[in-house]
Order: structure tokens, then sequence, then C-alpha cells
């Protein structure tokens, strides 16, 4: 089909103008912006205090209802779930989109300021420093690169911000979606959200959408619009092998009674080879990647050798080509290793247990509990005679290798297809408004507790990611870099453009 360069030339100055529109816009009440954000981050928001994270929940209720939305507080095993809605048309469809308000625990210690819920704005000197400098500079040229450090000013305050700004400005241009909005405010993120679970069933009808958009987690590191389509499951386990009763002097018993730190060792060193592969039977089962995907997982930028000595590591394990590639496939990790003697200082003594606590990363195509049931099964065929309790005498005197495996309940992948009707449209709308393609997460690392609500409600979720990746989530010194919060606000304005 042949275009004509005459509908080119009248085709994009519509964009440009559009564009130049939103970013006057956003420029002109970006300080408010900003000042709004450093409000809300300054209400500590610790679901532990019920009365702070009610206030938290007022603020982002009064907030939506001067918008004109409909806001609800929904009933919980614990703190309420903020529910706002608006609906444009009747005949529209409907997005859902999920925001949580709660922040990670706090070591005030280890923090570079004061009062880690005090947001204090800094820059970067010449030698890499973060330097605190004085709210009154906003009053001048505001640079994308300054920082507002403070718990949740990326995850998750900084995106709530971005989108009512977004919100605010479509209002103002006297413009409205092409497709109605709802809002789950999750008070309990980061405490495996135990309360918006509970909702499932009772709320199920309120929640019911057509898609599902998770603003939550960091950009690439490019901070680059970014999309991503799925994320990683977990399910843990823990592995505890036996030596004698009780603790036992390393020289009165040693080379009598075997220690159970290298009858662990060498049942976890039968489940990895050198190059970090799973050896346990079927664990990478279903798992293919096409052409197709190899597309989309070479379409983020990468440089492994830059990434290696970041992380300070040789070389990378041998399970995928690249980083995104080993996002691919299910990991096994050993995260903690312990015997029985936990006190200061060492001991000249065999232990009596040694134990392992493993967690595994699962993608869309394995299950949490089959794939810990392989891991069971591996543990018997090496010998071990596997129950989910401490042995008794008896089983004691009657098996050399005594295993107890206790599995925990898992959470988990979710997966949308990219090229999936949903997945194009956003994909389209981003190219559009920035001129250059997003970049495309197949499946990030991380893992979100709201799995079971994608998996309840059925629907294409996608997850917009929009602050910096160096924002020290969950850590100390967290902290949002401003040109972020700006360029949040055009994704945001770009999804509520879309034509659904």
């Amino acid at each position: 089909m042949k275009i004509s360069y005459l509908a080119i030339l009248l085709f994009f100055p519509v964009i440009l103008i559009g564009q130049s529109k939103n970013d006057a816009l956003i420029h002109d009440n970006f300080k408010n912006v900003l000042l709004q954000h450093k409000e809300f981050v300054s209400i500590p928001n610790l679901p532990e205090n019920v009365d702070l994270m009610l206030k938290n929940i007022n603020w982002v209720k009064k907030n939506y209802e001067a918008l004109g939305f409909k806001t609800s507080l929904l009933e919980s095993s614990t703190l309420p779930i903020l529910f706002v809605e608006k609906e444009y048309n009747p005949s529209y469809k409907t997005v859902l989109f999920y925001f949580h308000i709660d922040g990670q625990p706090i070591n005030p210690s280890a923090w570079n300021q004061t009062d880690p819920f005090s947001p204090v704005l800094k820059e970067q000197n010449k030698d890499g420093e973060w330097k605190q400098i004085d709210w009154k500079k906003l009053d001048g040229e505001i640079n994308d690169e300054w920082r507002i450090f403070a718990r949740a000013a990326a995850d998750d305050r900084a995106p709530i911000v971005m989108f009512l700004e977004a919100l605010r400005i479509l209002k103002l241009k006297n413009s409205s979606p092409k497709f109605n909005i709802k809002v789950i405010f999750d008070p309990e993120e980061e405490y495996s959200s135990q309360a918006l679970l509970t909702t499932l069933d009772i709320y199920k009808d309120r929640y019911a959408s057509d898609f599902f958009i998770v603003m939550d987690g960091p950009a690439h590191t490019s901070n680059k619009p970014t999309l991503t389509f799925g994320c990683r499951g977990i399910a843990t386990c823990s592995i505890t092998t036996f030596g004698s009763k009780l603790p036992q002097h390393s020289g009165h018993y040693g080379n009598y009674v075997s220690n159970p730190v290298f009858g662990l060792a060498n049942l976890l060193s039968s489940m990895k080879d050198e190059n970090g592969k799973v050896l346990v039977e079927d664990y990478y089962n279903g798992i293919e990647i096409s052409p197709e995907v190899s597309k989309v997982l070479e379409s983020v930028p990468n440089n492994s050798e830059e990434l290696n000595r970041e992380l300070g590591i040789h070389s990378a394990e041998k399970i995928g080509r690249t980083y995104q590639e080993s996002l691919q496939f299910p990991s096994l990790n050993v995260r903690q290793i312990g015997t029985s003697w936990k006190g200061e200082g060492l001991k000249t003594v065999i232990p009596e247990y040694a134990i392992a606590e493993i967690d595994v990363r699962l993608v869309a195509e394995t299950d949490g509990l089959k794939q810990l049931h392989k891991i069971k099964n591996h543990i018997e065929k090496q010998g071990y005679y596997v129950i989910d309790r401490d042995p008794n005498d008896e089983e004691r005197l009657s098996h050399k290798k005594i295993a107890k495996f206790i599995a925990t309940p898992s959470v988990n992948a979710f997966r949308t297809d990219p090229d999936s009707d949903f997945g194009n449209k956003i994909r389209s709308q981003l190219s559009e408004d920035f001129g250059h393609e997003p970049i495309v997460i197949r499946t990030m690392g991380g893992t979100v507790p709201i799995v079971p609500l994608i998996d309840k409600l059925n629907l294409p979720t996608i997850i917009v990611p929009m602050v910096n990746m160096d924002n020290n989530q969950h850590s100390p010194n967290e902290n949002i870099r401003i040109g972020n919060i700006k360029q949040g606000i055009k994704i945001c304005l770009s999804i509520l453009n879309l034509d659904l």
C-alpha cells in the first residue's frame, strides 16, 4: 500500500502538537506535582500503624474524589482496600489499574538522612555523592537528574502521583479516556497482599474488567518507556539432613559420627552442574525459546560484559544466552544454610542437623507444587528416606540417609503474550507518543503477590514500570529520579489515550 508524503506531513504535525501541548501542561504544574509527591511520601506507610495507613488511604481517596471518581473502602481481613472507579461510557471496555500504598520496613540508622519518611531533595556532585539541596530550588529550573530520597518515594508513591497528574491534565484539556477506569490500591503489597487476597471472592464482580495494568516496579536501566508482560512466581522449601540426636564433640566423635553438613553439601551439589544447569529430572520441561520469543528477548538492550562488571562476576551461568533469556527458565536457589549451632563464636562440635532454605523462581510453564515435587523425587533418588518431620529413634537406626523436606505454598508466574491485541495496542500507542518502540520485557525476574488476583479475574495483564532502576527499592536511601516522574506522567497520558 502506498502512503503519500502529504499524508505523512499532515499526520506528524498533529502528533507533535499533541505532545508539545502535553509537555507544556506537565511543565506548568511540575513543581506542584513534586510538592504533592513530597506531601504524600511524608506520611509513614507501614501497615503495622493502622492510623497512619488510613491517613495514606484517605489522602489518595480525597485526590481521586477531586477528579470526580467514585471511591469505596472495601472491607478485608485487615486494612480496607481503596477502590476507585469512573464510568465514562457504558459501552466502553474497562481497564483495572493497580497500585500499592504501603512501603517496606526501615532501618533509620542505615539512611543518609535523619528521617526516612521526611523527603529530601538531592543532587549528585562531581564525586558521585548525593548532597541535599533546598526545596526552594524547585522555584527555578528543575533538573531531571535531581532525586527525592525517602521510603516509598519510588515504590509505589511516585506512580500514584504520576497517574493522578495525568488524569488532572486530561480533565484540564476537557478530554477523557476511551475506556472506563477502575483502580485498586493495595494496603499490604509489601506483606504479600494478604488483605487484598481475602477480598477476591467477595468483590470479584466489583473488580471485573477487560484489561489489567499494574503500575509498579522499575523501568529498564535505559529509562526508556518499558512494558513488562509477565513475572516469575516463587515456591520455597527447606531440606534438612541429620547426624546424631545431639551435637557431638568433634574430637571424641570425629571420624565416627557423620556430619550432616557434608551430606547436605553433596545433596545440593547433585542438583546443579558447574554451569548452573539444574539436574533435577524434567525441571525445564515445557519451556521452548522459539525464534519469535528470541526476537522479543533480543530487542531488550543488553551488555553482558558491563552487567558482569557491575555484579563483580567472571561469567554468567549457562542457562540462557543472555540475561533476558535466563529469566525464561525456572531457577533453583539456596538462599540460606544453617546448622544447629546458632550462638556467637565457634564450637568444636559435629552438629546434629544441617538445613538449606531453597527458593524456586517459576515461569509461566511451571507450577510451583510440581517443581517442589520434582526436587523431593530427586532427593529420594539420591538414596534418602524423605519425611516431613524430624526422624524418630527407630527411623534413625533404620535409614542411613534421612532428609526432612518441607514445602510451602507458592505463587505461580503469569505472562501475557506481547503480541496479543492488548499488547500490540499499548506498544503502538507508546511508540506513537514517544517516537520509538518501548522496551518489551517478556518476563521480569521478581514476583508480584497479586498473581492470584490475575488468575481469578483471568485478564490480559501488563506491568508498566516507570521509576528508575537504581532507586534502591526496599533498601536504605530509596529514591526517585525527577526525570522519571516527568516521563511517567507522559506514559500515563499515553495509556489514557488508548483506543480499546
